[in-house]
C-alpha cells in the first residue's frame, strides 16, 4: 500500500514538473511573416444629463484629415425629466455611425465608459456620459 502512494505521488510530481516547463516555453518567432498593422479611429459620445434639457450633447469622431465631425446627439433628459425618445434616437445615430464604419472595413474592439458629476453648492447640478468607441482596421 505504502508503495503504491509512494508511486502516485511520483507520477502526480512528474506531471506537475512536465506540465510547468511546457507552460513557459516560447515560441518560436515566425521568420518571414509581417506583423499585422492596424490604424485605429475614436468616436466619443457625449450625453449631457443636465436636468431640463439644457445640456449639449454630441457624437464626436476625427476624420483622416485630422478634421473633428460632430453629430448632434439629443439630451437625456428634457424639461419634464428623463426622455427616453432622446436615449432612443441616440441609440439610433451612434449604431448607425457604427454601421457606416463597420461598411468601410472598421472593426469595433473597445468600448469605454465613463460619467462627470457636476455640483455646485453641494447639490447635484448634472453632468456627462461619456463613451469611448475604438475602431481599427487593417492599414
Amino acid at each position: 500500500m505504502k508503495q503504491h502512494i509512494t508511486t502516485i505521488v511520483v507520477a502526480a510530481a512528474s506531471a506537475l514538473c512536465t506540465m510547468g516547463i511546457f507552460s513557459f516555453k516560447t515560441t518560436a518567432p515566425d521568420n518571414g511573416a509581417t506583423p499585422v498593422n492596424y490604424i485605429y479611429k475614436q468616436i466619443t459620445a457625449v450625453e449631457s444629463v443636465v436636468p431640463g434639457g439644457m445640456g449639449r450633447s454630441r457624437l464626436l469622431t476625427t476624420d483622416d484629415g485630422g478634421q473633428m465631425l460632430e453629430k448632434e446627439l439629443k439630451n437625456f433628459y428634457s424639461m419634464v425629466g428623463i426622455n427616453f425618445e432622446n436615449i432612443a434616437n441616440n441609440d439610433r445615430v451612434i449604431v448607425d455611425r457604427l454601421n457606416d464604419y463597420s461598411a468601410q472595413g472598421w472593426e469595433l474592439v473597445q468600448v469605454s465608459t465613463a460619467t462627470n458629476q457636476q455640483s455646485s453648492n453641494g447639490s447635484s447640478s448634472g453632468g456627462i456620459f461619456i463613451t469611448r468607441y475604438m475602431l481599427r482596421k487593417l492599414r
